[in-house]
């Protein structure tokens, strides 16, 4: 356990990164948050309001801190490839990240990003990130992980960042590639009898579903850890395709249209529907007494944008013993 840990939490969103450091009673002294109805999630479960837009933020109004967590928004770098470090970050939002580790020096910064981050200009803009860190005194590792095989039945690949400072003297990390048991959807999703799962329900004339499609578990039980489409709505566009409640969710998405907006669409105990907030909540790692928001497209918009806690709870598992002894 990391009792005397203090981190903070910038781009925080909903907790992600706060959900998985309680698990190790880790402290939070700061939270950074620009989006309101966020903002007003992370204080009801956290009973710590975040501060607002982090670029008005000077570092030195932040709290000292062991752990930095982000999960800083992929925007695009102003001179993306001319590999100029820390001058090239400026004006992007990594910049107030680099700022405040610069000032602070923490041990660690843990930051995630999307997949597609680690290619981005060819790979120019991950090598900015690194030369920057490298420039303010830390040493790097990155990998893309998949959600799927840390115990959760959602495809969502991401890359984590992981930063230590280099009087740690950390030359060589390996990522945790699996955390807990193999998972199906099923396992994750509400009683057909309640109130929101019925409201999800759809029944249109155009579904069409492979009956012929013959999903087993393997030797030990398990099925494959990945969405098995089996159907289609309309022409099957973005939205419109039908995946088995043995395997995995797809990506959860904070935008896209279709019928199956933001969730997919899943045949589970024969009926058709989208998931439920509370679904999304499990697959993403955060427990059932995490509390919601009462609108339903603002929660699929949250979970669409967080970190998976479980995750970051291997990552973390693995670091604890290397950073923080």
């Amino acid at each position: 356990m990391l009792k005397n840990l203090k981190y903070i939490d910038l781009f925080a969103g909903i907790g992600g990164f706060h959900q998985a450091m309680n698990s190790f009673d880790a402290q939070c002294v700061f939270a950074s948050e620009l989006d309101q109805h966020c903002q007003e999630i992370y204080a009801q479960n956290y009973s710590i309001k975040p501060e607002g837009d982090l670029t008005q933020i000077q570092e030195k109004h932040i709290p000292d801190h062991d752990l930095l967590c982000a999960g800083f928004p992929c925007q695009s770098f102003s001179i993306s490839g001319k590999r100029l470090g820390f001058q090239d970050t400026r004006g992007t939002l990594f910049f107030d990240v680099a700022r405040i580790a610069k000032y602070h020096q923490p041990k660690l910064l843990l930051l995630e990003n999307v997949k597609n981050f680690a290619y981005h200009d060819q790979g120019k803009t991950l090598l900015i990130v690194k030369e920057t860190l490298a420039e303010i005194g830390y040493q790097v590792f990155h990998q893309v992980l998949n959600a799927s095989y840390f115990g959760v039945p959602q495809t969502r690949e991401r890359i984590y960042i992981l930063a230590f400072r280099k009087d740690l003297e950390i030359t060589n990390f390996q990522f945790p590639l699996t955390y807990g048991k193999a998972t199906k959807l099923r396992d994750f999703c509400l009683d057909d009898e309640e109130d929101q799962v019925k409201e999800l329900i759809i029944k249109r004339k155009d579904i069409i579903i492979n009956k012929n499609l013959i999903i087993q578990p393997d030797l030990y039980g398990n099925y494959p850890q990945k969405p098995i489409r089996i159907g289609i709505i309309n022409k099957g566009g973005q939205g419109e395709r039908i995946y088995h409640q043995n395997g995995h969710a797809i990506t959860l998405s904070a935008y896209g249209g279709g019928v199956g907006a933001k969730t997919g669409l899943y045949e589970i105990n024969g009926k058709i529907r989208r998931l439920a907030p509370r679904e999304c909540a499990r697959i993403t790692g955060f427990p059932d007494s995490f509390i919601l928001s009462k609108k339903r497209n603002i929660c699929y918009k949250q979970f669409g944008n967080s970190v998976v806690v479980n995750v970051l709870k291997a990552i973390m598992e693995k670091v604890l013993n290397i950073a923080f002894k």
